[in-house]
């Protein structure tokens, strides 16, 4: 017993003389700090704030960690608040730090910068003719930000070594995050950010669709949403989802992990369902496509997701600043990872461009153009309006080769299972 005892005393001194010697160590580091402060603030070439001096300390240690980790002084935690309830300014663009450049995870619909053509991946390198090398990812979004109607240029870094200049007027971001019809008996749905409310606004459509026509199938467009909030992918997943898990989340400590689970039936019956994705879906966007995807619920379609498989949590810090930190990374049903590696597609599509042929470049003869073919009796000119007619009923689809595509799979599934 006595060795016992022993044993314990000398297991608590060693571990007594490592923590002593970490808190040295910290202690160490915080005195560097203080004292390169204070050398900062007193010979300075100009003189600078000990306000601004602590908060970019914070911001540069945060900015060290990830891309997404960054300190959020009083009025970037105001515009962050603004932001998930659904209206900013800005140019309505999500974006994030890479390599010293601000790369575009997606424009935002009908907004100032899908309207210019800004496009999912592309690297933002000057801001009105300033390098944005060296700046803070809030610095940067900071600068685009500003008064509706003033503008501001930027240099865009494109594939395969273009370079553009692109001007654009600011404008309030009045984010409508959901739009739904009816397209061939398909509902479309068409999510651009998980901002509050986006769960109730699908489950409204849906109510609508089932109540005015007989719908086939589902169409779940995610492509260049960046994300937004857990709870709202979490939601939007449940309505698709009878039961099982929709995603995991594991922090540094196993206490800090959660599980989320379906709670509600399907609320589109079990009918055929096709989400899109693609480079520009990230967050969010991959819980729900990753789930549905996992519980073999949805066909996935499009390109390669973004690959942001990290949770931020917001903790407040001082008074009306706040620390957005990486606090988790999150899972799908069968325990995939998306982190840098994005969601793949179950069918590969690329976005193409659809031109119609003219007559000279698609020669063809019909039996009217041959000599002496034998007219018909009939009166055709019933036939030509319906023609005509039909010609001005092109559908919404018909310019977005993804959508096409999606949309006759889900004719071929309804097909097939009614046969």
């Amino acid at each position: 017993m006595f060795k016992f005892l022993t044993y314990l005393f000398l297991v608590f001194l060693n571990f007594s003389d490592a923590k002593a010697e970490d808190d040295k160590e910290v202690y160490k580091h915080l005195n560097l700090f203080g004292e390169a402060f204070e050398k900062i603030k007193n010979n300075y070439v100009e003189e600078v704030s000990s306000k601004e001096l602590v908060e970019a300390a914070i911001e540069g240690m945060l900015g060290s960690l990830d891309p997404h980790s960054t300190f959020l002084n009083t009025d970037e935690l105001k515009e962050l608040k603004v932001q998930t309830k659904g209206e900013f300014g800005g140019l309505g663009i999500e974006v994030t730090l890479e390599n010293g450049f601000v790369k575009v995870i997606s424009p935002i619909d009908d907004t100032p910068a899908s309207r210019a053509g800004i496009l999912a991946g592309d690297l933002i390198t000057h801001l009105d003719d300033e390098p944005v090398l060296g700046m803070t990812l809030s610095e940067a979004v900071s600068i685009m930000r500003g008064k509706a109607g003033s503008k501001i240029k930027l240099t865009v870094n494109r594939e395969e070594n273009q370079t553009l200049q692109i001007v654009i007027t600011r404008a309030v971001i009045e984010l409508k995050a959901v739009k739904a019809k009816i397209l061939n008996n398909i509902g479309y749905i068409r999510v651009s950010s998980f901002n509050q409310k986006v769960d109730t606004q699908i489950i409204k459509a849906i109510s609508k669709f089932k109540k005015n026509n007989k719908i086939i199938g589902y169409v779940l467009d995610l492509r260049n949403n960046p994300g937004g909030l857990l709870d709202q992918a979490v939601n939007v997943t449940d309505i698709f989802l009878d039961r099982g898990e929709i995603v995991s989340t594991r922090g540094r400590f196993e206490r800090d992990g959660s599980r989320f689970n379906a709670v509600k039936t399907d609320l589109t019956d079990g009918l055929p369902l096709v989400v899109l994705i693609n480079q520009g879906s990230a967050s969010a966007s991959e819980i729900v496509a990753g789930a549905l995807q996992d519980h073999k619920r949805a066909i996935i379609m499009g390109t390669k997701s973004f690959g942001k498989g990290s949770v931020q949590t917001i903790l407040p810090s001082g008074e009306n600043v706040a620390l957005k930190l990486t606090t988790a990374k999150y899972y799908t049903p069968l325990g995939r990872s998306i982190q840098k590696t994005g969601i793949d597609p179950d069918i590969l599509v690329e976005q193409f461009e659809l031109k119609k042929l003219s007559e000279s470049e698609s020669p063809s003869r019909k039996e009217a153009d041959l000599r002496g073919a034998i007219d018909n009796e009939q009166n055709s000119t019933k036939n030509d309006k319906d023609k005509e007619s039909s010609k001005q009923k092109v559908d919404d689809s018909s310019n977005d080769y993804q959508l096409s595509r999606a949309f006759d799979l889900i004719l071929a599934l309804d097909l097939a299972n009614n046969n």
